[in-house]
């Protein structure tokens, strides 16, 4: 396991569950720009504080306020949130009584919403980043890439993950993760009507993310021009996340008045259907929590992408 990077910026996550932990080793092992300060928990016997610990990696069970506590808080300048929806509105407060920018894994949705390869170069200079939800970290990039040829005007998006890599954090996020997709694909994707549905498939063994993205563009599409945005867009966000992969080729149904109830109204369109697969690194989880991994890469990326941009770290 390497050390910080010389000149590297001081982070610290919150919440050492799933996907806490994941970030945390995924800082490590790949950031050049990051290094991680602390781990903050509030279940002392956690697997994410134990790991942290033997890696020597400052770490606190009292939540937020050890970690302001901590000698090491200083120089930290990034926080990284995984805790819950809930929870998010205090630690955004103490972020920013204390001059720290934040980067939102909840769906909270205090910020604005941030997905890398489609808006994160509007929002560099926020201080409180919204990474939306795993699903629409794995959807929106691809109803993004539907919209800049054709307009959408329903986008839904179906989200199916293991059961087993649904945490307690996720459970207990779901109601919000639906919300926060739904108008994540509106404002983010541009589709003028969104939906998101999650599946939690108790398979076993445990089945890797699958998700499914159903667009309708009024009138005639140019169907080549779509299909080679899509596998633009794809081929962008595997960048950070090398286990995103489009299942098969992008499918197009002709639509002749047909009635869609979420826009009240008949359409004459397209119907353009994408299928996609998103398998995770392993480091820290199994292969198949790719929603986890994808939450953790974006949120990652993003927090690179501001630190250089402020100028904390060279380019």
């Amino acid at each position: 396991m390497r050390g910080p990077a010389e000149g590297s910026v001081g982070v610290a996550v919150l919440g050492s569950g799933n996907i806490g932990t994941d970030l945390m080793m995924k800082i490590i092992r790949l950031s050049p720009t990051l290094h991680v300060d602390a781990l903050v928990g509030v279940d002392r016997e956690s697997d994410g504080l134990a790991r942290a610990r033997r890696l020597s990696i400052p770490t606190t069970h009292e939540g937020i306020d050890g970690l302001v506590a901590m000698p090491e808080f200083a120089d930290i300048r990034v926080l990284f949130d995984a805790t819950s929806a809930k929870a998010h509105a205090h630690h955004a407060a103490v972020a920013g009584e204390h001059d720290k920018l934040i980067v939102d894994l909840t769906p909270a949705a205090a910020g604005p919403f941030v997905v890398p390869p489609v808006n994160l170069a509007e929002h560099l200079d926020a201080t409180d980043l919204n990474m939306v939800t795993c699903g629409g970290q794995a959807t929106i990039p691809i109803v993004a890439a539907v919209s800049r040829i054709g307009p959408v005007a329903y986008a839904e998006i179906v989200a199916s993950i293991a059961s087993r890599s649904a945490g307690p954090g996720t459970r207990a996020n779901i109601d919000e993760f639906t919300e926060t997709t739904s108008e994540a694909i509106r404002r983010v994707g541009g589709a003028e009507v969104g939906k998101a549905i999650i599946v939690l498939n108790p398979a076993e063994p445990p089945m890797v993310m699958r998700d499914t993205v159903f667009c309708v563009v009024d009138g005639e599409v140019d169907q080549a021009k779509i299909t080679a945005s899509v596998a633009d867009m794809a081929a962008t966000v595997r960048e950070y996340v090398p286990g995103y992969r489009l299942k098969q080729q992008v499918q197009f149904d002709v639509l002749d008045a047909v009635p869609v109830p979420a826009l009240g109204r008949r359409v004459t369109g397209t119907k353009i259907s994408v299928f996609l697969e998103v398998t995770g690194a392993g480091h820290y989880l199994p292969g198949y929590a790719g929603n986890l991994d994808i939450m953790t890469s974006a949120a990652l990326r993003t927090a690179e992408s501001v630190v250089v941009r402020r100028g904390w770290v060279a380019a």
